[in-house]
C-alpha cells in the first residue's frame, strides 16, 4: 500500500478498526513511519536534530486510540525526541502546547466526527496546522523508510487538559471581571453535550468550577463506539440531542462539539440551534466587537441573510471562499498579510478560527468567547434577531462515474455558467463567489461546486420561500440531464 493513500487533505485519515467489516489500512507500520517521516520534516524545517525535539502527543476517544498512540510514541522516542504525552486532549489542544509547553511539534491522532473504526494523524508545527503540501512531505518521506534509532528519547506524561481548561477560566474571569473564587458563572445553567468525545472537559473543568449549573449535561463520557450520537454538530440528530438537553433542563444555554472539539455549535434559552449561519453571524459580532470595516471570511455555501447581516447590520465586508477549513484559514491570514483587517475565519460547519487566537479553528475557545457575552448580559435571540434565515436549505450530492472526475467537473461548472447566462432575466451569476458557480434566481440561489478530493459535485440550495428549491430544481433539471457521466438520482 501507497501510504499516499492515507493522505486527506491536511490530515493523515484510515480504516483502523476491522469491527466496522472493512480491513484496516492505518497500520502500525504506517502509524510508525508517518510519526517518524513527521519529525524528520519537524527537525529539518528548524534547523534541528531529531535528538533535539520536543513533540507533544494526544488522542481523542477513538477505540484505536490506544494502539495507534503506541507506535506515535515509540517513533518519536525511537528518534530522540522528548515525548510530552498528554493522552486524551482536544486537537486544539495539541497546537497550544507548542505555546505553553514550547513544543516544537504536536500529533493529535483523530478522525474528527468519522465513524468509530476510523482514525488519523493531525500534525501541527510552532506556526499552525500543516499544509497539503507539507503533508506530502512528509508522505514521501515516510515511504523512503530508513529510520535509524537514535538513543536519548523520554516519555513523559503531561497532564496538559488541566492547562488548557485554566487557561479557558481564566479568560472567563478576566472578562466578566471576577475570580474563579467569586464565580462568575454562578446563577447561569449551562449544559454541555459531548457526544463521548473528548469535550465533556468543558463542562466538568471549565463551566462547574466558576459556578455554573452544568446538571441536564449529556454523554460527558468519553466512548469510543459513539453509543449515542455522531458527536458532530452538522448532524440533525446530533443537534436535536443537545436542543432536548436545554428544553429538558430549562438550562440557558446550550454546547455541542465534535469529537475532537475544534468544531462546537450552541443553542439558546428557548432550544433555537446556534449553528451554521447564526453562529457565523454570532462569531462575526464578537470578533469585530464594534469596528467597521472589518473582513468576515466565510465558505461559499453561507446564506444571503447572512452577508446582509454581516455587511449591513455590522458595517462589516463579507469574503466569501472555498469550502474547507484549512481554505478559509489560510485565506484570512493572507488578507491580513495585505493589510486587511480580517479578525475571523469560519465555515458552515463550524470551524471557527479567530484571529487573536493564533487563527486555531478551536471549538471551546468559541464557546467561550460566547459565554462572556452571556455574562455579561447579552440577549443572544435579540442579537440575532435581524438575521434573516432562509425557508428551506438543501444540499444534493451529484456523483461523477467518469474516470477524470476533476476535469469534467469544471466542464460541467463552466457549462453551466453558459446556460444560466443566456437567460439574465431567470439567472443572476454571483459576482463574489469563488468556488463553482453560484446563481440567483426568482426562487433564491443554488452552488454548484467541485469536491477537492472525491469524485462529487455538491449542489446546494437555498430559497426564502415554501416549495422553492422545487422551482429551482425544475428550472435545472433539463440541463443537467445531459450528462451521462453525471449520477443526477439525487435531485430527481
Amino acid at each position: 500500500m501507497s501510504y499516499k493513500e492515507l493522505k486527506s487533505g491536511t490530515d493523515v485519515r484510515g480504516i483502523a478498526s476491522d469491527l466496522g467489516g472493512k480491513t484496516v489500512n492505518l497500520t502500525d507500520e504506517a502509524v510508525y513511519d508517518i510519526t517518524s517521516a513527521f519529525a524528520t520534516f519537524v527537525a529539518n524545517k528548524y534547523g534541528k536534530k531529531t535528538n533535539e525535539l520536543t513533540i507533544a502527543v494526544g488522542h481523542d476517544s477513538r477505540i484505536s486510540a490506544y494502539r495507534i498512540s503506541l507506535q506515535v510514541v515509540s517513533a518519536l522516542k525511537n528518534l530522540g525526541c522528548k515525548v510530552k504525552n498528554c493522552n486524551l486532549a482536544s486537537t486544539p489542544a495539541m497546537f497550544m502546547t507548542t505555546v505553553d509547553l514550547n513544543t516544537d511539534g504536536a500529533v493529535q491522532i483523530t478522525a474528527s466526527h468519522h465513524p468509530f473504526d476510523r482514525n488519523g494523524l493531525k500534525f501541527f508545527i510552532k506556526e499552525g496546522g500543516l499544509e497539503s503540501s507539507q503533508l506530502g512531505e512528509i508522505i514521501d518521506i515516510a515511504e523512503q523508510g530508513g529510520f535509524t534509532k537514535i538513543e536519548g528519547g523520554s516519555v513523559e506524561n503531561v497532564d496538559y487538559m488541566s492547562i488548557y481548561s485554566a487557561s479557558l477560566r481564566k479568560m472567563i474571569c478576566n472578562a466578566i471581571g471576577k475570580s474563579e473564587e467569586e464565580k462568575p458563572l454562578s446563577g447561569y445553567h449551562i449544559v454541555v453535550d459531548a457526544g463521548n468525545g473528548v469535550g465533556g472537559f468543558y463542562a466538568t473543568d471549565v463551566l462547574a468550577p466558576l459556578g455554573a449549573d452544568i446538571s441536564g449535561s449529556r454523554f460527558l463520557e468519553p466512548d469510543g463506539m459513539f453509543p449515542n450520537h455522531i458527536p458532530n454538530p452538522e448532524d440533525k440528530t446530533a443537534m436535536q440531542s443537545i436542543c432536548e438537553a436545554v428544553t429538558e433542563s430549562g438550562a440557558d444555554f446550550g454546547v455541542i462539539f465534535d469529537t475532537d472539539v475544534d468544531r462546537a455549535g450552541c443553542v439558546d434559552s428557548e432550544g433555537n440551534e446556534i449553528n451554521r449561519n447564526r453562529l457565523i453571524a454570532l462569531a462575526a459580532i464578537i470578533a469585530a466587537n464594534g469596528k467597521k470595516d472589518c473582513t468576515i471570511v466565510t465558505d461559499s455555501v453561507t446564506s444571503d441573510g447572512l452577508k446582509e447581516f454581516i455587511e449591513k447590520d455590522l458595517g462589516c465586508k463579507h469574503y466569501r471562499y472555498r469550502r474547507g477549513y484549512k481554505n478559509v484559514i489560510d485565506k484570512a491570514v493572507e488578507l491580513c498579510e495585505q493589510g486587511l483587517d480580517c479578525p475571523l475565519a469560519i465555515e458552515t460547519s463550524g470551524h471557527a478560527a479567530l484571529r487573536e487566537n493564533y487563527f486555531l479553528d478551536d471549538g471551546a475557545y468559541l464557546i467561550t468567547k460566547i459565554i462572556i457575552e452571556l455574562g455579561r448580559g447579552r440577549d443572544l435571540n435579540k442579537t440575532l434577531k435581524s438575521l434573516k434565515m432562509p425557508a428551506e436549505e438543501r444540499e444534493c450530492r451529484l456523483n461523477i462515474t467518469e474516470a477524470y472526475f476533476k476535469t469534467y467537473g469544471l466542464r460541467v461548472i463552466d457549462e453551466l455558467e453558459a446556460f444560466v447566462s443566456k437567460d439574465t432575466a431567470t439567472y443572476k451569476v454571483a459576482d463574489d463567489n469563488r468556488e463553482g458557480i453560484r446563481v440567483s434566481t426568482p426562487y433564491g440561489w443554488f452552488l454548484l461546486r467541485l469536491s477537492v478530493h472525491d469524485p462529487v459535485m455538491p449542489l446546494n440550495f437555498e430559497s426564502n420561500e415554501v416549495g422553492g428549491i422545487d422551482k429551482m430544481v425544475a428550472l435545472i433539471k433539463p440541463f443537467f440531464q445531459n450528462y451521462s457521466g453525471l449520477d443526477i438520482s439525487a435531485i430527481k
